[in-house]
């Protein structure tokens, strides 16, 4: 099995970046004059995937116009949040009402995203349909991160992710889910952590570990330093 579709979380204020992102969405910064929203579509078009779904709400014009501009190859549809914020859960939700797909790849673009990443994530798509699953999350050990301020979020043992004392693994922005796990859920302003914390409960969210060094465009210290390498 395959999938299609891949979503892409670009509706935040961005706050950590200001004053960069206080006139201009955080997906359009640019790091060594690349937009690092290319950065991601560029990837997911090396996946094979055939379209591109994006959520806008902030700045949303101007994601409307970089788009419109590229002229990228590869099928992207516009989603609005609509008149609130919808927050990641709640973004992601509206999203997947504009697609049939069962299973998305769902990215956050303030990560880095190269195509180092690229058999990490067929890797961990294989897992996923070879487990039959429905949600899988793509962890890095925090020793990798360029950002030594970030600490862990999860720990991972045999791809099952728990919240220990001690979490060495911090999300890197890439997952991949089942629609099946919004059952009960509606659209409004909610955090996917809701949904993930749900699941841990259950012992039933999935984690693949990437083994690239991770570089995520946490704040504007640490975008000052990426611009620096």
């Amino acid at each position: 099995m395959k999938i299609n579709t891949a979503l892409i979380l670009c509706a935040g204020f961005g706050k950590r970046l200001n004053p960069l992102t206080l006139d201009i969405p955080k997906p359009l910064i640019k790091l060594k004059d690349v937009v690092i929203l290319e950065t991601c579509i560029n990837l997911i078009e090396s996946l094979g995937i055939k379209k591109i779904i994006i959520n806008s709400f902030y700045l949303k014009n101007q994601i409307y116009d970089f788009l419109r501009n590229k002229n990228f190859k590869i099928e992207i549809i516009i989603v609005d949040d609509g008149e609130e914020i919808l927050d990641t859960g709640g973004g992601i939700l509206n999203m997947l009402n504009h697609t049939n797909e069962e299973n998305v790849l769902i990215f956050n673009p303030d990560t880095i995203w190269k195509k180092n990443y690229l058999e990490e994530i067929l890797e961990m798509e294989k897992l996923y349909f070879s487990k039959q699953i429905e949600n899988i999350l793509l962890l890095v050990n925090k020793k990798l991160s360029f950002d030594k301020n970030l600490t862990g979020d999860f720990e991972l043992k045999n791809n099952l992710i728990s919240k220990t004392n001690d979490k060495k693994y911090i999300y890197t922005g890439c997952q991949i889910l089942n629609k099946k796990i919004f059952t009960n859920y509606k659209v409004k302003n909610f955090s996917i952590i809701e949904v993930w914390n749900r699941l841990i409960e259950k012992n039933e969210l999935y984690g693949f570990e990437s083994i690239n060094d991770f570089y995520h465009l946490t704040d504007l210290q640490t975008f000052k330093k990426l611009q620096d390498l």
